[in-house]
């Protein structure tokens, strides 16, 4: 009977440690996060399969397809200069975002900032790393989380949903620059919409040839105020 009541307190104990554990970490998560809807997937977003070029047309030509620009990847190789500017690939698709006409809004570098978007029914375009030691870092949409099982949904490579853990996918996410952008017509706003920033954006737009929609995008702004 000692044996037997000795177990049974021992499983007590594990499940004492891990409610405890488990309340501990829902104590971490930050209120930005915490206020969140908890669950989000984007289902009407575009997806273009592919792993050429780090995925960065097929990912551009997504976000770009959001945005009812009508294009495909192939369409978009060489305007980013590609296969022989993989160093300035990042320049190259905010340059060419541009010249469509779209906002390419700068995100901060947190996990909240991202799915905050993602909660306004905005995708993310985001750089992040495969974790492997040879594998250069790719390109992905962020179209989803789920704040419960502590996830986040990509479209990535071949995968229309990719799945990773939070803190995997902010470590791999951050391995890779940390670079998170929206793509905004200039007629959208951006959740807790930074006035600096969005006025930055409009001012690049402008100077690269968009002079009617930057105006547009700082029209937008004042409305908001």
């Amino acid at each position: 009977m000692q044996g037997v009541t000795g177990l049974r307190s021992a499983r007590l104990w594990l499940v004492a440690l891990f409610t405890l554990a488990m309340v501990g970490c829902a104590s971490v998560e930050p209120p930005e996060i915490r206020s969140l809807p908890e669950r989000v997937e984007l289902n009407g977003v575009p997806f273009f399969r592919g792993n050429a070029h780090q995925g960065a047309p097929q990912t551009l030509a997504a976000m770009l397809g959001e945005q009812k620009v009508r294009v495909t990847p192939g369409l978009l190789t060489k305007p980013l200069k590609l296969p022989g500017e993989q160093a300035s690939l990042q320049g190259n698709i905010e340059q060419l975002a541009a010249g469509y006409g779209l906002m390419v809004y700068p995100l901060d570098r947190s996990l909240s900032a991202l799915l905050t978007q993602v909660a306004a029914g905005y995708p993310v375009m985001l750089r992040f790393s495969d974790g492997t030691l040879w594998s250069e870092p790719r390109y992905a949409m962020l179209v989803g989380y789920n704040r419960t099982k502590r996830t986040v949904m990509l479209r990535a490579g071949m995968e229309r949903r990719r799945l990773m853990d939070f803190d995997t996918f902010k470590s791999h996410w951050m391995d890779a620059g940390g670079w998170a952008v929206l793509m905004l017509s200039p007629t959208q706003l951006p959740a807790n919409v930074d006035k600096a920033r969005w006025l930055k954006a409009a001012n690049n737009l402008s100077r690269s040839g968009q002079e009617q929609a930057g105006a547009t995008a700082i029209k937008t702004l004042e409305s908001h105020y």
